[in-house]
């Protein structure tokens, strides 16, 4: 049995954040947790969200009979999302382009085997 949670419109960089979606990848969820709240900054809070929705959803659906510390994280996706762009004074009075960069995080946890 496999369940997913969908966080969209993150405002952090796919770049930044495809480092610790890479750590995670493959561990339990009781482990990815005790990982991310260690190194907790400003970066690990959406995917400790997303894992953490896609652990309740896994529950909602499969009832009483799933345990968190059962659970494996299948895939991690961190996927690019919409670019907000902007300008910042630059020299010699020009207009610089700045780019804040959106991603989606995407969690599919599975029973282990």
């Amino acid at each position: 049995m496999q369940a997913q949670a969908i966080s969209k419109y993150v405002r952090l960089s796919p770049y930044k954040l495809r480092p610790y979606a890479d750590v995670i990848r493959g561990n339990t969820v009781g482990k990815a947790y005790a990982w991310l709240k260690t190194c907790a900054n400003r970066r690990t809070l959406p995917l400790l969200k997303t894992m953490m929705s896609a652990a309740a959803n896994a529950k909602n659906k499969g009832g009483d009979a799933v345990v968190i510390d059962d659970l494996n994280i299948k895939e991690v996706r961190i996927d690019q999302g919409p670019i907000i762009r902007y300008f910042k004074p630059g020299a010699m009075g020009r207009g610089v382009i700045q780019r804040k960069r959106l991603c989606h995080v995407s969690v599919i946890v599975e029973m282990k085997s």
